[in-house]
Order: C-alpha cells, then structure tokens, then sequence
C-alpha cells in the first residue's frame, strides 16, 4: 500500500507565524493574561492546546476584566480598522498577529479607498478575513462569492478587484473574466496566497492518482473545504476529516493507494497520527507482516525500543574498551534509559496532557502503569549498580537526580529561565550526557577508576549519537 503525504500539507507562512507568536508571548509573559480576538485559526485542537497553555480566545473586549495585566492577540485573519481603533483605546496591550499576506491585501484595499473605488472582494461571506478586509473600504464594499453575483455589481469606471488569500484560483479567474465583461476598466489583484494556489494544485494532481483522499482540517476551515470539493472532483472517494477518530467507521480495505492533504491551519501532530491510523487500519490486514510492524509501533510508542538502543550501546562501549562483557550494566543502562524517558514524559505533561504527541494515546490510557514501571525501573537500575561497586551507585545516582530535576522549577516566575529546560538546547545536551554516563562512564569505572583513551573514544561516541538523534527528532516535531 502506497501512502502519500503532500508536500504543501499543514501550517502555512501566516499561520505558523501567529502560532510562534503566541507560545513565545506566553513563553515569556507569565505574569499576564493572554487571549486572542477571536480563535487564533481555524481548527480547534490547535484551540484547546492554545487554552491549555492559558491561551483564551475572546469574541468581545468586554470578556478582558483586568485590562493592564493583559496582551490581545490580534487573529490570523486580521480585523477591521474600526475594531481595531476601538480596542487601542480601552488601552489594552495589542500584539497584531495578522498573515502579512492578509495585511497586504489590506493595504491594497486602504489605498484604493482612499481613491473612492469601489473594492470588490470575491470571497466567504461572514468568514473572518473578508469581514476584516471589507473594514478598510470605507463603506464601498462588495463581497462576491460566485459567478451569479457579479451582476449585483454597479457599471462603475473605479472599481477595483482583490480576492480572499484561500480562493479557488480558478473560480477567481472566471469571476474576474465576468467583472471585466461588466466593468471592463475594473483594476484587479491577485491575492491569492502563493502557498495556496500551490496546496490545491497539488491535491489536483493527487487526487487524479490516488484511490483515495483524506483531506484533514476543521470542519469551519474555508481553505480545507475548498480542498476537499477540488479533490472530490478528480477522487469521488474523498474524505474531509477533522481528526484520527473521524476515520473510526471508514473501510480502507478497498484502496491501495491513499493521499493525504491538509489544510493551512491544521498542526503536523495532527497529521502524523492521521497516517498512523491510515497504517495501522491497513497493517490489521497484512498478518504477519502487520504483526510486526503493531510490535515495533508498540516499542516506539512506550520507549521499549530506546531502552534496547542503551543497552546495545553499553555493550558497544565495553567491546570499544576492550572489556569483559557484563550484562548487568546493559541492563542498568536500559532500565535506566526506560524509567527517566518515562518519568520525564509524565512529569512535563501539560494538563491538557500529552497534546500532539504521537505517545498520547498510550501514555493518557495507561498513565498509572507508566508511572510504576517508570520508578521500578529506576529503582531497580539503582540497585543493580548498587551491587557493582559505589562509584557506580552515586554516579547513577547523580544523573537520576539530575533527571528529575530537569523539569522542576527552581526559579521564582521572575526569571526567564525557571528550569534547567528553559534553557535553549539543554535538553539535547543532559539527555546525551546521561546516555554516554549509563552506557559508557559506568562499565569503565567499575573496571578501574582512571579514565583511558577508550573511555573517552566510547564517551564521545554515545554522546554524539544521542546529540544528533536528539536534535534531529526535535527538527522533526517543530511546529
């Protein structure tokens, strides 16, 4: 089975931007209020992980009761000038948030106003952007969502024409054919966003190859509807989802070849397990070789594989050091590994828990058990080392410690760094230090307390693996 993910799929230029916006605000204005005019996007996971971070979108101004400890988040979207003059005055703090594509069909509109056109603006009726847009024609407005309203236009020598970012380019073009019929001086823009136009180019293309589509978005998304009915024409067998539990009554038996779209406002996390429903209704059917692949997702998803990957690492290191193979440090090395990803996975959890993460449906289903395995673990890799000697007890002790320590706050909420994981790239570096300590540091010592040049050969060989492991997954999992 073929699964194709397109290239354009998830957040664009505009949307991640206000996203980036918001988490760095909250980020570093800890002591205030944060809320959004309006939702942030159009998709309500992105919403909910938005609230879980203290994020609320408000639909009037009036829902701000302590305005001077507060920060307004002007939407993606973008608002009319009128709204926007109105909530400066309330002397709130503004942060404009606004797509720059959104603000440069804006300024367009302000600057053809201001010349008495009559502005055009071929879109969604009530959808944001054109309500913000229709703000700045000083009240020579009009919306046009189809090739039949054209002719409620008046046969005026200004008339200028501009387009919602998320248009259908072609139904753009046969509604600017028409207005120029009518109004044929009419001044036209094209302002459709690039990203766009490329998006619904590419689910053309891929729904004419696939036996399938799923298209994922909010069900309110302009842009992922517009998606969804360009691949339903070339694919009748077209699926607009807004989630994973969306596909729970959808047979995927009969299709071979499955595509993946989605649309600008929908996260990758969002995306990531939409294909891992896609692979694991597919891999039920391939017995045997579905077992496996059910197995290894299973390794993954509860840190198994990592603690195999300590342990082979261990051993690794003391054949680099010409040592005698022992497996009670591959096996406090794994149970090490095991217990403080866990322990750290739950401790960091937000308290709308593991949002986005690819582990969160195992992780929220079966907290408790990770919890007590997490700290047997732990425990029992202490005693293991323990038995070895006591330079290796106090040293695993020590970065067990250090582990735990990693999320809790040490700072009062004054400083910028709370936590040792506030610091920028710290996590790439305890995370390998740790690795290369419990697979390369403890067999060594236990063998003799001087350090030689094949300690520091396996030290550095663990440290650099787990750094570039580490750092690259991160790369991956940015929004």
């Amino acid at each position: 089975m073929e699964i194709r993910l397109a290239k354009t799929a998830g957040f664009c230029m505009g949307v991640r931007r206000a996203v980036d916006i918001v988490l760095d605000i909250a980020q570093h204005e800890k002591n205030r209020r944060i809320y959004t005019y309006g939702p942030l996007i159009h998709n309500p996971q992105t919403i909910e992980l938005l609230k879980s971070r203290g994020i609320k979108p408000i639909t009037h101004i009036d829902e701000i009761e302590d305005k001077e400890n507060a920060i307004l988040i002007i939407r993606a979207h973008g608002i009319a000038p009128a709204e926007r003059k109105k909530i400066k005055e309330t002397g709130i703090k503004v942060v404009n948030a606004t797509c720059p594509k959104v603000g440069y069909v804006q300024s367009i509109i302000k600057k053809h106003a201001a010349q008495t056109y009559t502005v055009v603006i071929v879109g969604d009726k009530e959808h944001p952007e054109v309500d913000g847009l229709l703000g700045y024609t000083d009240g020579r407005g009009i919306i046009i969502s189809t090739e039949e309203e054209v002719n409620k236009i008046p046969c005026l020598e200004k008339v200028c024409v501009v387009a919602q970012t998320t248009q259908n380019l072609d139904e753009y073009q046969k509604i600017v054919e028409k207005i120029k019929q009518l109004c044929p001086q009419a001044v036209v823009f094209n302002t459709i966003c690039l990203s766009t136009e490329q998006r619904q180019a590419e689910v053309i293309d891929m729904a004419g190859e696939m036996d399938a589509m799923f298209i994922v978005g909010g069900k309110n998304s302009a842009n992922t509807k517009r998606l969804a009915d360009l691949a339903r024409k070339n694919q009748p067998s077209t699926f607009h989802i807004e989630t994973p539990a969306d596909m729970e009554k959808i047979d995927l038996g009969p299709y071979n070849k499955i595509g993946v779209s989605a649309g600008a406002s929908t996260p990758n996390w969002i995306l990531d397990r939409v294909i891992d429903k896609i692979t694991e209704g597919r891999s039920r059917k391939l017995k045997n070789l579905g077992k496996l692949l059910t197995l290894w997702t299973f390794l993954v998803k509860t840190d198994i594989f990592s603690a195999i990957g300590a342990g082979c690492l261990c051993l690794v290191c003391m054949l680099l050091q010409t040592m005698t193979v022992r497996f009670s440090f591959i096996l406090i090395a794994s149970l090490f590994v095991y217990g403080m990803h866990v322990l750290n996975r739950l401790i960091s959890r937000k308290p709308a828990g593991l949002v986005g993460s690819f582990r969160e449906e195992y992780y929220i289903r079966h907290e408790n058990i990770f919890f007590v395995t997490s700290l047997f673990s732990i425990i029992l890799a202490l005693v293991l080392a323990f038995q070895q000697s006591l330079a290796v007890f106090f040293s695993l002790l020590i970065i067990s410690l250090g582990g735990v320590l990693y999320n809790m706050q040490l700072l009062s909420p004054r400083w910028n760094f709370q936590s040792l994981k506030d610091v920028p790239g710290s996590k790439n570096i305890f995370m390998s230090i740790a690795w290369a300590v419990a697979a390369a540091l403890l067999p060594s010592i236990h063998e003799t307390p001087f350090p030689d040049a094949g300690l520091w050969v396996a030290f550095f060989f663990v440290f650099s693996i787990v750094f570039i492991r580490s750092a690259m997954s991160d790369i991956l999992e940015i929004q």
